[in-house]
């Protein structure tokens, strides 16, 4: 059976060492803050990622942002809620090539049913996408 990672249990990652989600074990990706609706990670994009044109595929990118979303929305959770993206919106700024990708995501706005998220993706320090997420939080 697959692991939950429903609310704080998602934090465990950072908080108490335990193994991410496979999603972030398969995108390279590693998430390194949490709190108050801020998370921020590192991509690391290898050949593996990258399409036909010589740069990352946009769905990659856009999962890479939706993986930090998550962390985000966990740090402002209650133990026992879980979430889902109802919605993600990317806008694509420059080509991801190579090396590592620095990812921050922040909670925006938050309800009892809805939360709306915004992450940015940097690579080289230049903003590479920008990707706006409705979450369901059950």
């Amino acid at each position: 059976m697959e692991k939950s990672f429903e609310g704080n249990a998602l934090l465990q990652v950072l908080t108490e060492g335990k193994q991410p989600p496979n999603c972030d074990l398969t995108l390279q990706i590693k998430a390194n803050y949490a709190q108050e609706g801020i998370a921020r990670g590192v991509w690391k994009v290898d050949e593996k990622f990258i399409n036909g044109n010589g740069v990352a595929m946009g769905g990659f990118v856009t999962s890479a942002a939706d993986i930090i979303m998550a962390y985000a929305i966990s740090s402002k959770l209650s133990i026992g809620q879980s979430f889902a993206s109802v919605d993600l919106h990317t806008t694509f700024h420059r080509p991801v090539r190579l090396g590592d990708v620095q990812v921050e995501a922040k909670v925006d706005r938050i309800g009892k049913k809805t939360a709306y998220l915004l992450a940015d993706l940097f690579q080289d320090d230049k903003k590479v996408a920008s990707v706006v997420s409705s979450i369901m939080i059950l």
